[in-house]
């Protein structure tokens, strides 16, 4: 019997031991990680991972960052760096004013980069792209508010997806065309998001409004206040591809005065007419605000490179007569994620110094004719479409 209970309180002291050493090992990685470093922060995340896309004459990865503020504290964001993983090499870098434009905030606080407790922040970035394969992080720098110590945070992973972006064709025909677009705009298509379905999406994150200009860089007659005084106004849109129509709206009414500031519509007309063209591999085309009666096709139907789809309009969300195209991932115009694309048959012959001098009319930098390779337009660049044979 004696025994029997020595064996026993063995077996109860070695239990005693083995609870310690597993009380142990939990709490180790507090031990050495110095509970004083340890403070909540951000969440860090990259909803969409990029592929390399050709905009204008540079390749780049643009993307989001999406921050969530879980501290009890203001936290000022004082720096964003994209490090490459394996060699810790920064391959992008944004503080001061860079990051200032950057940012883009759902709640507002007196200063930008601030984000309050619970709050959240976007982070547009648009770094060159890494040539090889990579595994991307990002290092956020930040400080409390009112205080000076500077703190770090790392995540945000992702590798770049190695993807082709898909090939079109011109759609309009002629020019001069300018590419409206920019990622800096704080209400362009580049940073208008979406969470219509309980997911957010950007998909008009490589959209290009296409608005017609002459020589001199106006883009109507006399005040423009007519939408056919606009020059684009009632030409032929052109699908960009062989592809199967899935997808036209041809009911959207047409305003008869252009009015200072985009129309204001609900957000289920912000399209206005449209269609929309399945090129395969889950990548869709979208043609908006074409002219009321116009659509010639329907879904189901097959079209060509160069058919024509409709004519360019002013229906749903505009400033004004203009076709706007992107490709996103999914056959639906907001709840989808715009996608790179290689645009063909393009020359370019300029370019606006800056969308103010768009909007007043200034005259465009003229510059030599040149073919581009298979891409996007740069922002702002002046075009003219060139049919293939």
């Amino acid at each position: 019997m004696a025994g029997l209970l020595q064996g026993a309180e063995k077996r109860r002291a070695a239990g005693r031991i083995g609870a310690l050493a597993v009380v142990i090992f939990a709490t180790s990685g507090f031990v050495h990680a110095a509970p004083s470093t340890i403070r909540q922060s951000f969440d860090i995340q990259v909803p969409w991972v990029p592929q390399p896309a050709v905009l204008g004459d540079k390749t780049e990865l643009v993307y989001e960052l999406q921050l969530t503020n879980f501290s009890e504290d203001v936290l000022q964001l004082e720096s964003v760096d994209a490090l490459d993983v394996a060699t810790g090499n920064a391959l992008g870098h944004l503080d001061g004013k860079a990051l200032d434009d950057a940012v883009g905030q759902v709640q507002s606080l007196p200063a930008k980069r601030s984000v309050a407790p619970g709050g959240h922040a976007t982070i547009y970035v648009s770094l060159p792209a890494p040539t090889g394969e990579v595994a991307i992080k990002h290092r956020i720098e930040y400080s409390v508010a009112g205080t000076t110590q500077p703190f770090t945070v790392e995540g945000g992973r992702f590798a770049p997806r190695q993807a082709d972006p898909v090939a079109l064709g011109p759609p309009l025909r002629g020019g001069p065309w300018v590419a409206i677009y920019d990622a800096s705009w704080a209400r362009g298509h580049r940073r208008v998001l979406y969470a219509v379905d309980g997911t957010l999406h950007l998909p008009g994150r490589f959209a290009i409004d296409w608005i017609k200009v002459d020589a001199n860089g106006a883009h109507a007659s006399g005040d423009g206040s007519k939408p056919a005084s606009w020059f684009g106004y009632g030409v032929d849109v052109l699908a960009v591809a062989d592809a199967t129509v899935v997808a036209t709206r041809d009911n959207v009414a047409e305003p008869g005065v252009v009015a200072p500031g985009p129309s204001r519509v609900p957000i289920g007309d912000a399209t206005g007419n449209y269609v929309a063209l399945d090129l395969g591999d889950g990548r869709f085309v979208f043609f908006e605000h074409l002219k009321p009666g116009s659509v010639r096709v329907h879904p189901g139907q097959h079209v060509h490179r160069g058919d024509v789809i409709g004519k360019l309009g002013f229906t749903g969300q505009s400033t004004g007569p203009h076709l706007h195209m992107h490709v996103a991932d999914a056959n639906v115009p907001l709840a989808a994620e715009g996608l790179p694309y290689a645009m063909e048959g393009f020359q370019v012959d300029g370019k606006f110094p800056s969308i103010e001098a768009f909007g007043s009319n200034q005259a465009w930098t003229h510059d030599v004719a040149r073919r581009r390779t298979p891409g996007m337009p740069g922002p702002l660049e002046v075009v003219t479409f060139i049919q293939q044979p």
